[in-house]
């Protein structure tokens, strides 16, 4: 069984749930409903505290500040969680809020993810697994992530934008809209620049890439409205990333921003 290392400097409430093999260094903060799981490393000077639960084998460096309450004035201190998975590596000064009372109260990030140095992820956030948020990233408020999302550095996303699998925003964007799955977004404000065929090649067949290009085509390049589109690929296709990227087109709320040819809407 692992024992932990825990450095003398550092500050324990006692009600705080440490497991086994954990690591905290020089003068870290844990506060009292704070649950921490087997194998994770925290780093010298971090803050932890909140209703904050993070699983197993996560490594958390230096001055990151996790789970302080959100930066929304409507916060009246309620009790709101944040939950972070495994194997998580969370960079020095990032900053993670729970969630609000009016957004479900739960900020969630799930297994796998790399959030490089300062980046931010405000309340009631949902992040996938595999995804990569590098240095300077920001999540406004009820932003979701599916899985394997790269956001570019210094690139702010809006709050409630939704963002799907395999997305990739460039850095220094600004993201206001939805971003569907497999697509590649850039600029300021940012829009679609076709599909991120780099990430696509590392994870999908051949086949389902051929199928994806087809329907982006036309989705975004032929001029006709798009959620007609949408709809007539969605009931024709056999294909389960193609009928992914039509179901997320029809449920976004925020529009997806693209070139359009013509007038159509």
């Amino acid at each position: 069984m692992y024992r932990n290392r825990i450095h003398p400097t550092a500050q324990i409430a006692e009600d705080a749930r440490i497991a086994q093999g954990v690591t905290i260094g020089a003068y870290t903060v844990i506060g009292p409903e704070v649950v921490i799981g087997e194998g994770t490393e925290i780093g010298s000077h971090a803050l932890i505290e909140g209703a904050t639960t993070i699983g197993r084998e996560n490594r958390i460096f230096s001055h990151a500040v996790v789970g302080s309450i959100p930066q929304d004035l409507k916060y009246r201190g309620e009790k709101v969680r944040l939950e972070i998975g495994d194997r998580n590596i969370i960079r020095e000064f990032t900053l993670i809020n729970p969630g609000t009372e009016g957004g479900g109260g739960i900020t969630r990030i799930g297994n796998d993810n790399l959030l490089m140095a300062y980046v931010h992820i405000a309340h009631d956030v949902q992040v996938g697994d595999h995804c990569i948020l590098a240095n300077a990233a920001t999540l406004a408020g009820h932003v979701e992530l599916g899985d394997h999302v790269v956001v570019g550095g210094m690139t702010p996303i809006h709050q409630f934008v939704h963002i799907g699998d395999y997305a990739m925003i460039a850095g220094a964007s600004a993201l206001s809209q939805d971003i569907p799955p497999y697509c590649l977004a850039e600029g300021n404000r940012a829009v679609l620049r076709g599909l991120n065929l780099t990430g696509l090649r590392r994870k999908l067949d051949r086949h389902t890439i051929d199928a994806l290009k087809s329907a982006y085509r036309q989705l975004f390049e032929q001029g006709e409205p798009l959620r007609e589109t949408a709809e007539k690929i969605e009931k024709e296709t056999d294909d389960e990333a193609v009928a992914k990227l039509c179901r997320f087109i029809l449920d976004s709320s925020r529009g997806i921003p693209f070139k359009r040819k013509n007038h159509a809407q």
